[in-house]
């Protein structure tokens, strides 16, 4: 979830990064008295979010600018179009402009591919959900545009959920016993309310996982044909998911075969920042701060 307090940390660090002493640009070249009005504007179509993420960032730098987010998050919009205007003194406003920019736009790209992986699952079963590939500190972020592109979101971090792969199930069953036994041991643990999942990346490894008493089984790397003949043979018996090899090629074949869950880590590690623009009027001519 995307509360205020994630927000302010990720928007106060990331300017602290970008102008630890201030903008001194800014600071010689814009009289202090200037005022200017900005345009948030699409160079290309697409889904937008990040609406709370620049308000709270150009007030970081002055509350006394004025932001208008005219496109709420989750909410399409086309080449040219205004998506909102941040008016007041003009230092706050290029201060501020490059965090904004960099963490709208890559907001708005999540949301517009993993609308795009969405859409080709529409008709299906399948729901579209994200990973942990996402980058380090800004996660919460990330999913919130998952969800504004009208994805889900998976476990949100190694405390959430019992997630075994390949490697946990190996450690589990190095002392001889059955995957079906290791699994079950961890079941035996596991409070009432805690999820388990299991990977499996062969057809055989399904009904010793399902024995154990999984709540979702993982098919890796499955190919269409078979991942249908898993769904079948899981017969509801948990939750299925797919992973890898999922692009935007692939998503409906593997939508098509009746699995529940499609994750999909390309929408957060491999996603292209969205082309938006602030464009920057002064509102009244100002002087240069002349030399002393």
């Amino acid at each position: 979830m995307l509360t205020q307090q994630i927000i302010d940390r990720v928007v106060l660090a990331a300017l602290d990064e970008d102008a630890p002493w201030g903008d001194v640009t800014s600071e010689l070249f814009i009289p202090e008295q200037a005022t200017a009005t900005a345009r948030l504007v699409a160079r290309e179509s697409g889904v937008f979010s990040g609406g709370g993420v620049l308000t709270r960032t150009m007030l970081a730098v002055d509350e006394r600018l004025d932001i208008d987010v005219l496109v709420a998050d989750g909410e399409s919009f086309s080449k040219g179009q205004t998506l909102a205007t941040v008016s007041g003194p003009a230092r706050g406003i290029l201060r501020g402009e490059r965090v904004a920019l960099n963490l709208v736009q890559r907001m708005s790209g999540i949301a517009t591919l993993t609308a795009a992986y969405v859409r080709l699952a529409a008709g299906t079963r399948a729901r579209i959900v994200d990973t942990r590939k996402t980058t380090p500190g800004l996660r919460a972020l990330e999913r919130h545009a998952v969800v504004c592109g009208g994805g889900r979101n998976h476990r949100n971090s190694l405390s959430d959920a019992v997630m075994a792969k390949d490697n946990h199930l190996a450690v589990l069953t190095a002392d001889g016993r059955s995957v079906t036994d290791a699994i079950r041991s961890v079941r035996e643990r596991l409070g009432h309310t805690t999820h388990l999942e299991v990977e499996v990346d062969r057809m055989d490894q399904i009904e010793p996982v399902l024995a154990g008493g999984v709540d979702t089984i993982m098919l890796d790397n499955f190919t269409p044909d078979e991942l249908r003949e898993g769904v079948a043979l899981v017969g509801g018996r948990a939750i299925v998911e797919a992973s890898g090899n999922v692009n935007l090629d692939t998503v409906a074949a593997i939508a098509a075969t009746g699995v529940d869950i499609i994750s999909v880590g390309a929408l957060t590690h491999s996603v292209r920042s969205l082309d938006l623009g602030l464009d920057v009027e002064v509102d009244a001519p100002a002087l240069a701060p002349q030399a002393g």
